[in-house]
């Protein structure tokens, strides 16, 4: 077991990359930050590509999705690829593309929901907004990327005096009439949308005629915090799924001249299907391991040598609705990273990949559980079932439990942190 200092540092590691990512392309501008401190060398797709043997890059692309990996000392056709993947978003609320309005008096914003999160946990919080901003610069494009740390907006609750049943039949919105958040006064629409353009001009330190476009996030201004009679659990907003993809960049870092190449590959829009341009559907991993390994049968047996773990957050038993899990596979929180399997592949874990992952967790000497949905209930998925398909890859489905999932302020184990890292960086070093 780790120690009690390694815990807590790692947690608070993990609360300040959340508390720095407050969207995508911020949790992408973190990373790079971090891996340029380790040593990495930034690669474009645009440009030629001169590896060498334990070389550290990574690649961006869509300023949402990022590949970094470490070229192993063995050749890639005999030892595969060591790869964990993670995803960079989180379900909430998007700006529209023309989001500011007036409606009796007051500025609002338009948004549309992204994801499946948990509308009512984002009423009566104090939301503010993310993204990136596209400006004319002379005969170019440039992007800024934009957060408002304090308070900006709000979706104010309707008083139960309005809403007798909302206890017995609970909170629910229409998304088009009642999810538009209030940021400020106005009497007319075109001055609402000029007192927002305004607002982002002045925090991207640019001319608002200057603005072209822009895509922004509702997010929480609320900071990670430690909880718990003893500070066993941490609390903040996106644990899903950047918890994975701290653990996966840790674990990377830590990572010395690994014998097979080590890839970590943190993915945007997972939690809408991934089927885009920066999505694992897309064909981002396949190209930067092509390149890795460009002769096609040095790469076919790479990808059969090789092993991928998906590692995206998993539901932790919540003892006040124990009739919402399945009773032989409740999996506890600081109990351990999970092995989550479903027998119509929403996951991708087979008893295979199970073992193999059991096998690293034993050589951590982490704890591991084992999670099913409900027969009875929809079972989510994430990006293993994609990619193994895709790849041809074997892969298994992982994640650290928490409580709350899609909550604007979800819940999960301090302990289960550093659990998560150790059993990733085991797969990095594990000699082919």
């Amino acid at each position: 077991m780790p120690s009690t200092h390694d815990v807590i540092s790692q947690a608070r590691a993990l609360l300040d990359f959340i508390d720095a990512s407050p969207s995508p392309w911020h949790a992408v501008a973190t990373a790079v930050q971090q891996l340029q401190q380790h040593g990495y060398t930034q690669l474009d797709e645009a440009d030629p590509w001169q590896l060498e043997a334990g070389g550290k890059y990574y690649v961006t692309r869509a300023d949402a999705s990022i590949i970094a990996f470490i070229i192993g000392h063995k050749p890639v056709a005999e030892s595969g690829f060591r790869i964990v993947g993670a995803h960079t978003d989180s379900p909430g609320l998007r700006l529209k593309p023309k989001p500011a309005y007036a409606s009796d008096g007051l500025a609002r914003l338009g948004v549309e929901v992204y994801g499946g999160p948990i509308l009512a946990t984002f009423a009566d919080r104090d939301l503010s907004l993310s993204g990136r901003v596209y400006v004319s610069s002379g005969n170019e494009t440039a992007t800024h990327l934009v957060r408002f740390d304090e308070p900006l907006v709000r979706l104010p609750n309707l008083a139960i005096h309005m809403n007798r049943d909302v206890n017995d039949n609970g909170l629910k919105f229409n998304r088009q009439t009642e999810l538009p958040l209030i940021f400020s006064f106005a009497q007319d629409s075109a001055e609402a949308h000029q007192s927002f353009l305004n607002l982002v001009a002045n925090a991207a330190q640019v001319d608002a005629a200057s603005i072209l476009a822009y895509e922004f996030n509702a997010c929480d201004t609320q900071k990670g915090a430690f909880w718990g009679g003893d500070k066993e659990f941490i609390a903040d907003s996106q644990l899903d799924n950047l918890a994975s993809c701290h653990a996966a960049l840790t674990a990377l870092y830590a990572t010395e001249a690994p014998a097979a190449t080590s890839v970590c590959a943190l993915f945007d829009h997972e939690e809408v299907g991934s089927v885009s341009l920066s999505g694992a559907g897309g064909s981002f991993l396949s190209d930067v391991l092509s390149r890795i390994a460009p002769e096609t049968e040095a790469q076919r047996r790479a990808y059969a040598r090789s092993f991928f773990i998906s590692a995206d957050m998993a539901h932790a038993y919540n003892p006040n609705f124990p009739n919402a899990y399945e009773p032989q596979h409740k999996v506890m929180v600081n109990g351990g990273p999970v092995i989550k399997t479903n027998a119509n592949q929403r996951y991708s874990t087979n008893a295979e990949t199970a073992a193999k992952f059991m096998r690293l967790c034993n050589e951590a000497e982490v704890p591991f559980q084992q999670y099913v949905h409900r027969t009875d209930l929809g079972c989510g998925s994430t990006i293993g079932p994609i990619l193994a398909a895709k790849l041809g890859m074997p892969c298994v489905d992982v994640g650290s439990p928490m409580w709350a999932m899609h909550s604007i302020r979800e819940s999960a184990g301090a302990l289960d942190h550093s659990y998560m890292t150790s059993v990733l960086q085991a797969s990095f070093a594990e000699m082919p």
